[in-house]
């Protein structure tokens, strides 16, 4: 007999994970190359550090090498979950005083917190199912669970 819990379908839950890594992973990504690097016009190190004090260079790191370990699925839920914190973050810091709503029409003082709360719905799935079959850890000599392929689930 088939318990309710067991998913019927795992390979579309696979790619679902894979499509929801690459995707914010690539977004993240780019912005930490923005922050690290300068990169797409961005402001580079030095610019956030001044700006943001040393908690500059976690959240730059966090989001370029967390974006990339959720694009190769490495690390996926340790990227998935550190990038949400910096997205909660940057709500109570930063974005929660304007609103909810993005600046569409440029009428509010900052942006609001909606774009950070699709970040962290997409980001969920994968701090808590993991980076599903397509994952670049699966093929890595890892610590793997007794009986399975797949790496301890803090390697994830």
């Amino acid at each position: 007999m088939e318990s309710e819990t067991t998913i019927r379908d795992r390979s579309a839950v696979d790619w679902a994970l894979l499509v929801a890594r690459i995707v914010v992973g690539a977004v993240f990504m780019a912005h930490g190359a923005q922050k690290l690097f300068g990169a797409f016009g961005g402001p580079g190190l030095s610019a956030i550090v001044q700006m943001m004090g040393p908690l500059g260079y976690l959240v730059t790191i966090g989001e370029f090498f967390g974006g990339l370990g959720l694009i190769f699925g490495f690390l996926s839920r340790f990227s998935a979950a550190s990038i949400i914190l910096i997205m909660l973050g940057a709500i109570g810091m930063v974005h929660s005083q304007f609103g909810f709503f993005m600046n569409w029409t440029g009428k509010q003082a900052g942006e609001g917190f909606e774009y950070h709360l699709l970040a962290i719905g997409i980001l969920l799935p994968i701090a808590i199912a993991g980076p599903g079959r397509f994952a670049v850890g699966r093929f890595l000599p890892l610590p793997k669970v007794a009986g399975k392929q797949r790496p301890v689930t803090v390697l994830e």
